[in-house]
């Protein structure tokens, strides 16, 4: 099947395609905030019917026990391998509103960039996967290749907590021979990337107790420790004077490169001065004897994502607060096991913690790292997508983030994620003023245009269902 008639619909209704990305924009669908669980079944719903339009099948709301999955597919390609294509429709809290130029939900185009929150991540780039099955079955009234679509809400909750259960539930109805993830970031403008790995991640809520009520200072200041301050304590003695970990037996699975791979790195990845031009910063901090490439890829961070307790209103209020609260995040290294990080973590806690407040804490998330083979043909189809849709060679990128879908597929389903980004290192993921490039969603639909052409040519794997199932059960249950 031709790509020659897709690529020509798609540009004709380019116009279109970004009115109805707004609309999906225009969902407030922020899956940690409570108050906004409506507008993520809102948004799924919309996804769903926006779905059936465009002639994909079996299209269905699955609930969760917070927010649902989104399903589709299209398995008329007989003898062609299957994809899947993961997204997330949800999105993270716009806060603090008062930094954006203009409304998060309402999107605004400025000087050929889409502004909003969910414009990169992960709308925009779900989105130019939906256009391009748009593309073929309304010129071709078929796709080149089997497809099978997850789109969830629960990603920026921190680990799709619920993904998991779903996919290990259904994998012999989600057997495929790849899944495309587009959740992540090129190297530059027109210098497209494809990854190969990603850190994982665990994060913890680590909560101090000390007095039953908060204390007068005046009183009390002296006297009981407080719980604030011991938490920062604690917090401080985290890491050493060069950013190494200070928990024992941290780095014991944390593998040393060799110098051809570091090598590689160098070449391909971008340079210290890309990277802290793009965090704003003059002068990095960290872990020495690496690059920083290096440092936010092969190995891992600890971070405070935040940190609370006592009086935060203005002005002044003398108290010994009864409490505090930290979230903390770890990025794991490949190799690294969460399971063992969260037993290191707590041990060291039990350690350090003062015999003078209650301490508690709380596994909120965990994912694996991720590493994929570069020769695998899905990634070789992707890199020559990329090749007819931006008119320039990928490269292979590491990640230091982690999109837990892609080590679910890899675990449950055994076939590599393709990590297709489209979004731009300045293109303000989690932060004010989110962003994405049209042009950037333009190409990310023909480059998906071009992968299914591509990928349809690959050998398609054949479906093993775990042992002991009856027939029906083989057939899947979603």
């Amino acid at each position: 099947m031709k790509a020659s008639r897709a690529l020509a619909f798609a540009r004709q209704h380019r116009s279109r395609f970004v009115a109805e990305l707004k609309q999906f924009m225009r969902f407030p669908s922020v899956s940690n905030q409570p108050q906004h669980a409506r507008d993520v079944r809102d948004c799924a719903k919309w996804l769903a019917k926006h779905l059936r339009q465009i002639g994909m099948e079996q299209v269905r709301i699955i609930p969760t026990k917070r927010h649902p999955i989104v399903y589709a597919s299209w398995q008329h390609a007989s003898g062609r391998p299957t994809i899947l294509i993961y997204g997330h429709y949800d999105v993270q809290p716009p806060e603090p509103s008062d930094e954006w130029r203009t409304p998060p939900f309402e999107p605004s185009i400025r000087q050929n960039i889409l502004y909003g929150r969910g414009a990169s991540d992960d709308k925009g780039q779900l989105f130019a996967h939906v256009k391009s099955i748009e593309s073929y079955l309304k010129t071709q009234r078929a796709l080149p290749l089997n497809v099978k679509c997850i789109f969830e809400g629960e990603e920026e909750l921190g680990g799709s907590p619920n993904l998991e259960s779903f996919v290990r539930r259904n994998r012999p109805a989600l057997h495929a021979d790849a899944a495309v993830i587009s959740d992540t970031r090129m190297l530059g403008t027109g210098h497209p990337a494809l990854g190969y790995s990603q850190r994982g991640n665990i994060r913890f809520e680590l909560e101090l107790r000390g007095p039953e009520q908060d204390l007068h200072s005046g009183n009390f200041g002296g006297v009981v420790h407080n719980p604030l301050q011991a938490l920062c304590e604690m917090i401080a003695g985290m890491h050493d004077s060069e950013g190494r970990i200070m928990i024992r037996g941290f780095y014991d699975r944390v593998r040393e490169w060799s110098d051809e791979e570091r090598g590689y790195m160098a070449s391909t990845g971008p340079k210290d001065a890309d990277i802290l031009r793009d965090a704003r910063v003059s002068k990095d901090w960290g872990e020495t004897g690496y690059t920083l490439y290096e440092r936010i890829t092969v190995r891992p961070a600890l971070t405070v994502n935040g940190i609370s307790g006592g009086y935060q209103g203005s002005g002044v209020k003398t108290i010994i607060p009864a409490r505090a609260i930290a979230k903390i995040s770890i990025r794991l290294a490949p190799d690294q096991n969460p399971a063992t990080i969260d037993r290191l973590f707590r041990e060291h806690i039990a350690q350090v913690s003062p015999p003078t407040v209650r301490v508690e804490i709380r596994t909120l998330s965990g994912s694996r790292p991720v590493m994929v083979n570069r020769n695998h043909p899905a990634l070789h189809a992707a890199s020559l997508a990329f090749e007819k849709g931006f008119g320039a060679k990928p490269v292979f990128l590491r990640s230091g983030g982690s999109v837990p879908a892609a080590s679910v597929f890899q675990k449950h389903l055994g076939i590599p994620p393709v990590l297709m980004g489209f979004a731009l290192p300045d293109d303000r993921a989690h932060a004010p003023n989110e962003k994405f490039h049209l042009s950037n969603f333009f190409r990310g639909i023909e480059t998906s245009i071009w992968y299914m052409a591509i990928a349809a040519k690959m050998s398609p794997g054949k479906s093993e269902a775990p042992q002991g199932r009856s027939t029906q059960q083989k057939q899947g249950q979603i």
